[in-house]
This record gives structure tokens, C-alpha cells and sequence, in this order.
């Protein structure tokens, strides 16, 4: 049997998400677990969300509206685009999956940046396409390189802006230039999973492209800033005959009804995301600080997340700070052998991992 499955399959590498917290806990027999590795929201959802889901629990007898028709024409309000042009996804790295499934033939290239989320690399190769990796410059995107490796044969570009795991961003000027150089007939996706925290002016939305006429797909998510990532829900903004493609090969009920009117009340609650990243800017200076303190310097980050170099093996400081009880994500996952990615937690949890840290790199 195993000899029939697609060879584009079976030479497929396994997505290998952060440690759980019950995970550890079993493992090592802790009772106190912080988990800084999945760039999570500590905060948690709006008060708001937790009140609709509560109202909603009742009826998840219930098949949810197949097309999420509230919530996309609340989104479509709000960014100034019709609902017919977002889609909804099983977290918005579902929506990753569509765009391979729905664009993506055997020999067909897709271009994207190295390291960067590594689900662009897997669904290309799922669909037998070839990836074309250009490694970060300076841990940001090389837009010009990048232009450099349209052909023919390419479909798709992905730009992930900010970028993971590198928490780094292209400029307006850059994105700019690059659009000029990219062919209209080719699917430029603009992955801002953590649109949110970017407080920096020189970034741009990749809704400018998708307001000017470009071929652009726009991917967001409920999984960070709004808390939401134990539902799933993310959304995609883009031309309407683009979403009509990707509706072709959505599954069936792919956000779920509690997940729907969750992010709706999430999205609603400004207060509540404005409070988040006052938190998450809060953090990121006392970590950065932290850090200072002990001689390292992190990658200026535009997320709720950072990648430092602690000058020792990742693998080693990850398992260091897993006996104290801390996740992180080891950086020689993304080819930093020496580098680990943190996300920022509350002022407690982020002193316990600079404690824990500081005696790990001081013994």
C-alpha cells in the first residue's frame, strides 16, 4: 500500500510545532510550565469572545454558516472590501494549503524567502511544485533576489511581512519596487499574521497592491494578537475571481461556528487588541533589556516575538530552559545554530525566562 502513495507525499518533512505544556509536564514531572514558543497572546481573547461562544455553546448542534457570511462582512466593513473578496480558513495556514491546491501543478515554481514559515515550502512540494528559496539578507527578505527568480514556470510568490521567524519587515519603498518588477499574471501573497503589532511607518499592507488592481492575496490570522489560536481562524483578502478559486478546494464548514463568533466579537473589541499590544510592546522592551543586561542583542522585532544569538547550541539552551519549565523554539530549527526564538509573555513569565537564562549562560 505504502508503495502507491504520491512520492511528493511520502518525502514530505513533518511539521514539528512548539512543545505543549502537558507535554513537558508529563515528560519532566513539572506542575509550573511557561510556554514562550508558539508566539501565542498570554492575555488570551477578548472578554467579549468568551461571552459569545459561551452564547453560542448551545447550538453547536448545529452545521456553522458555511460561508462565515457575518464575519466576513464584518472584516469587509471595516477594510473596505466586499465580502465575496475574503475567505475563511482553518487559521489562515489552511488558507496556505488552498492556494498550492488551487494553483500549484507538478513542476510549477513558487518563490519564497529562507528561513521563513515553513508550510510555503511543504504545500509546494505536496502539489510536486519546486520551491525557490532566497535566503534572508541581514535576517530580512532580499526582494531583489527574490525578483531575480521569476521564470516562466513561477506561480506564486509568498512574502511573509512581518516575517517568522525573524520578526523583521520590508518597507513600503522596497515592496514597492518589487511589485513593479513582478509579472501581473503571477499570485503575490502578503502572509501579516502579525499585522497587528507593526507600529513602524515605513511598513505597507499588502492591501495597497490589492487596492491598486494587483494579483495580491492578503493572509491574517485570529491565532496571535487576538488570542483566538485554540479555534483556528484565519482569513484572506484578495481579488473576488482569486477567492472564487479558493473556495473550489476549501473544505466544507472550515471554520467552525464557535470559531466564528469568537473572532467577530474579537474583532469588534479594539479596546481589547489595543491593551494587547500595549502588553506585547511592554514585554518586548523588558525582554530587550533583559538581554542587554547579559550581553546579547536581539533582532529588532516588529511582532510578539524575537530571535536572539545566545552564543551557545540552540538544542542545549532549549533543553536547559525545558528543565526550568520554559518552551522556546530552538533556532537551528530555522538554520541559526546558535540563535532561539522567544515569544513575549507576561512581565512574570518574561523574568523567569531572563532568570533562567541568565544562569544557563553564566555557569
Amino acid at each position: 500500500m505504502l508503495s502507491k502513495v504520491r512520492p511528493s507525499v511520502e518525502n514530505l518533512a513533518v511539521y514539528v510545532p512548539g512543545k505543549p505544556i502537558e507535554e513537558v509536564q508529563r515528560e519532566l514531572g513539572l506542575t509550573q510550565v511557561i510556554k514562550l514558543a508558539s508566539n501565542e497572546n498570554p492575555w488570551g481573547p477578548s472578554p467579549r469572545a468568551l461571552q459569545a461562544i459561551s452564547k453560542a455553546l448551545s447550538e453547536i448542534y448545529l452545521y456553522p454558516d458555511a460561508n462565515a457570511q457575518d464575519l466576513k462582512e464584518s472584516l469587509g466593513s471595516e477594510l473596505a472590501v466586499d465580502a465575496n473578496q475574503i475567505i475563511i480558513g482553518n487559521g489562515s495556514e489552511e488558507i496556505v494549503q488552498m492556494i498550492a491546491k488551487t494553483f500549484v501543478d507538478p513542476g510549477d515554481e513558487v518563490v519564497m524567502a529562507a528561513p521563513s514559515f515553513p508550510r510555503y515550502q511543504t504545500v509546494t512540494e505536496m502539489m510536486a511544485g519546486i520551491s525557490r528559496e532566497v535566503m534572508l539578507v541581514d535576517y530580512r527578505h532580499d526582494l531583489l533576489t527574490m525578483a531575480q527568480q521569476i521564470t516562466s514556470r513561477t506561480k506564486v510568490i509568498f512574502v511573509c511581512n512581518p516575517n517568522n521567524p525573524t520578526g523583521t519587515i520590508v518597507t513600503e519603498t522596497e515592496l514597492d519596487e518589487f511589485m513593479r518588477q513582478v509579472p501581473a499574471d503571477i499570485l503575490v501573497v502578503f502572509d501579516e499574521a502579525y499585522y497587528e503589532y507593526v507600529a513602524d511607518p515605513s511598513f505597507v499592507s499588502g492591501l495597497k497592491y490589492l487596492k491598486d488592481g494587483r494579483r495580491v492575496l492578503i493572509l491574517r490570522t485570529f491565532s496571535k494578537a487576538y488570542g483566538l489560536a485554540g479555534l483556528r481562524l484565519g482569513y484572506g483578502i484578495g481579488d473576488a475571481a482569486v477567492i472564487d478559486m479558493l473556495n473550489r478546494v476549501r473544505e466544507p464548514f472550515n471554520g467552525n461556528l464557535l470559531a466564528q463568533v469568537a473572532a467577530q466579537a474579537a474583532w469588534l473589541d479594539k479596546e481589547h487588541l489595543q491593551q494587547v499590544l500595549q502588553n506585547t510592546a511592554a514585554g518586548l522592551q523588558q525582554l530587550t533589556q533583559g538581554l542587554a543586561r547579559l550581553g546579547l542583542q536581539a533582532i529588532p522585532s516588529h511582532t510578539n516575538f524575537f530571535l536572539v544569538d545566545v552564543g551557545q547550541p540552540s538544542p542545549e539552551v532549549f533543553q536547559a530552559l525545558l528543565r526550568q519549565g520554559i518552551i522556546i523554539r530552538p533556532g537551528h530549527l530555522f538554520g541559526y545554530a546558535n540563535a532561539i526564538r522567544v515569544t513575549v509573555g507576561t512581565t512574570e513569565q518574561n523574568q523567569a525566562f531572563l532568570q533562567a537564562l541568565t544562569g544557563i549562560l553564566r555557569r
